[in-house]
C-alpha cells in the first residue's frame, strides 16, 4: 500500500447526513473507507475502456418461452464464447429465468457482447456492470 495522505473535504450537512447514513447502512468502518470505494468505482468506470483486458457481469431476466429467445441468446453466446468465463442460469418461476454471465476480454468486445444480449427482443431486463481485473487499481 502507498503512503497515506490526509486531506479535508467540505460538505453541506444536507449531503453529509445521508452520506453518513449510507456509510452505516453499508457497514463502512468510517467515511474514509466509503470515500476510497467511491473513488475506486469512478476510476474503474473512467479507465475501463482503456484497459487491455477488462471484466464485467451481465444479468439478464427473460421468459424462456418467448420467440425462440433461448436459442438466440445461446447462439450469441457461442459466437463470443471466449469472452464468457462462466454463466449461471436460474429458473425464477415457470416462465422467467435469470442468467448471469461473467465476461472478460477486450473492453469494446465485452461491451458489444453485453449490448447484443441485452437488446435481444424478449429480454425483459438486462444490466451490465463493468469492473476491473484489479491489475492497475491501487
Amino acid at each position: 500500500m502507498g503512503k497515506l495522505t490526509r486531506f479535508g473535504v467540505s460538505l453541506d450537512e444536507d449531503l453529509l447526513e445521508p452520506f453518513d447514513a449510507l456509510c452505516q447502512h453499508r457497514n463502512y468502518a468510517n467515511r474514509s473507507e466509503a470515500i476510497r470505494d467511491l473513488i475506486r468505482k469512478e476510476l474503474v468506470q473512467d479507465h475501463w475502456h482503456a484497459e487491455d483486458c477488462a471484466a464485467g457481469t451481465l444479468s439478464l431476466v427473460y421468459n424462456h418461452h418467448k420467440n425462440d429467445l433461448t436459442r438466440r441468446l445461446m447462439a450469441i453466446q457461442h459466437d463470443d464464447f471466449d469472452c464468457i468465463i462462466t454463466s449461471l442460469h436460474v429458473h425464477l418461476d415457470h416462465d422467467n429465468c435469470l442468467e448471469v454471465l461473467i465476461l472478460k476480454g477486450e473492453p469494446a468486445r465485452v461491451r458489444a457482447l453485453a449490448d447484443k444480449l441485452i437488446s435481444c427482443k424478449g429480454v425483459k431486463h438486462g444490466v451490465f456492470t463493468a469492473t476491473t481485473t484489479g491489475h492497475d487499481l491501487p
